[in-house]
């Protein structure tokens, strides 16, 4: 039997080895060091985010490497970790001033602004032989856009959500 299908249940790391995981995770991430939080995950782990999956080390480092230029002081303070057979749960506040580029979800590019960030969010990790298999990174686009001077802005010609509305200046 396993769990995802990918790891036998024997190899399955138990709730105290998945929280020092997770610690060392958070202490790497906190001191920018790649290759510990490289560490944490398995050679073919699987990171997923609001901005897209990252397969394998060489994708999720690059994943990582474009967080720390973007946010070069950037650091998370976990609030609450719920650990379980799997996965485990954590919630937590990433906060951080934008220095460097940050890719938009169109594609673009935004330079650093020098805005502060405070971005609430949560992340579950499935482990297995000692290393995270997959960690999915939940937060609010939004929330981070808005407060690095991002606007939502609604396409008229795709939506009716304006219709029977007055256009500015009329």
């Amino acid at each position: 039997m396993s769990i995802a299908g990918r790891v036998p249940i024997e190899k399955v790391m138990t709730m105290g080895d998945a929280h020092a995981l997770k610690d060392k995770l958070l202490e790497a991430f906190n001191t920018h060091d790649l290759d510990r939080v490289l560490q944490c995950h398995s050679r073919d782990g699987v990171l997923v985010t609001p901005s897209g999956t990252a397969e394998g080390h060489d994708q999720i480092a690059s994943f990582y490497e474009e967080v720390f230029k973007g946010f070069p002081d950037l650091s998370m303070t976990v609030w609450h970790t719920v650990f379980c057979a799997d996965p485990a749960v954590t919630e937590w506040m990433l906060t951080g001033t934008h220095n460097g580029p940050v890719m938009l979800p169109g594609g673009g590019v935004l330079d650093g602004t020098g805005r502060p960030v405070a971005v609430r969010g949560t992340s579950t990790c499935s482990v297995g032989n000692d290393k995270i298999i997959t960690h999915r990174i939940y937060y609010d686009q939004l929330e981070l856009y808005s407060q690095l001077g991002g606007e939502l802005v609604f396409d008229d010609r795709s939506s009716s959500a304006g219709e029977g509305r007055p256009s500015p200046g009329d």
